[in-house]
């Protein structure tokens, strides 16, 4: 690197600050991120009483944070 000198070179850490741990005995902060990727609802056509899917279309559900308690809210709009 241009202008680079290793006399320089410390082992002191940068005066950052750190804020304090919180260590609410939660481990689970990838499911949160699989969640947001994957996104948590979908929207389906229904045509004469039936799913109305594409050729290449599917509903998949991805559990990512264990065996919980879980609820599905289903909502009807239109006639």
């Amino acid at each position: 690197m241009k202008g680079w000198n290793s006399s320089r070179r410390t082992n002191r850490r940068p005066n950052i600050a750190i804020p304090p741990r919180r260590d609410t005995g939660e481990d689970n902060a990838d499911a949160h991120l699989k969640r947001q990727i994957m996104g948590r609802e979908v929207v389906v056509a229904i045509t004469n009483g039936k799913l109305d899917f594409g050729p290449w279309e599917q509903i998949f559900y991805g559990e990512f944070d264990g065996r919980r308690k879980k609820r599905v809210i289903v909502k009807i709009i239109g006639e």
